[in-house]
């Protein structure tokens, strides 16, 4: 009985000097500034600056937009930005961050998800969807290493195939 209670003293001590699990490491700040990176973005486009929106990319990311292939560089990004700006900014179409919906660090790897709202001058909503961009700590920023977004709406309806006024007539 005496070695049982020995024992379990002994292995109790053994334990109480095993050094704690490491602590979860603070990503509060990196959080917070992927947080305010997605506003900047939304600034920028908004303002039609498509150069300062590229910048927000590290050099080899890459974008997935919807509908479109994907564009590979920061300079390949900032010429589609520029040519969405060129579509959307001549009819007051504005870009709105409507919420963030997550936000994760891992290492030196980062993501944020979120909604956003398309409006015209008026504040009618024209389209919403949502994003989920990946980023890359590069020293104190975090540039996207990958964006992608899409609409909640069902794309359009393909046309109507050509007939041949030929067919038919034989």
């Amino acid at each position: 009985m005496f070695r049982r209670v020995l024992l379990v003293l002994v292995i109790g001590a053994l334990a109480a000097c095993a050094p704690a699990p490491p602590a979860a490491p603070d990503t509060a700040a990196d959080e917070a500034k992927l947080k305010a990176d997605a506003l900047v973005w939304f600034d920028h486009y908004n303002k039609g600056d498509a150069a300062a929106v590229a910048n927000l990319y590290a050099e080899d990311a890459t974008i997935m937009p919807p509908g479109a292939p994907n564009v590979t560089g920061r300079a390949g990004i900032q010429t589609f930005i520029a040519g969405e700006i060129a579509k959307t900014q001549p009819a007051g179409i504005m870009l709105k961050n409507a919420s963030i919906t997550g936000v994760g660090i891992s290492g030196d790897t980062g993501w944020l998800s979120g909604t956003y709202v398309v409006v015209d001058g008026t504040g009618t909503t024209l389209d919403s969807g949502s994003y989920l961009s990946v980023h890359r700590r590069a020293g104190g920023s975090w540039p996207y290493i990958r964006d992608t977004w899409n609409s909640d709406r069902p794309p359009a309806p393909a046309p109507p195939a050509p007939t041949d006024p030929k067919k038919g007539k034989e």
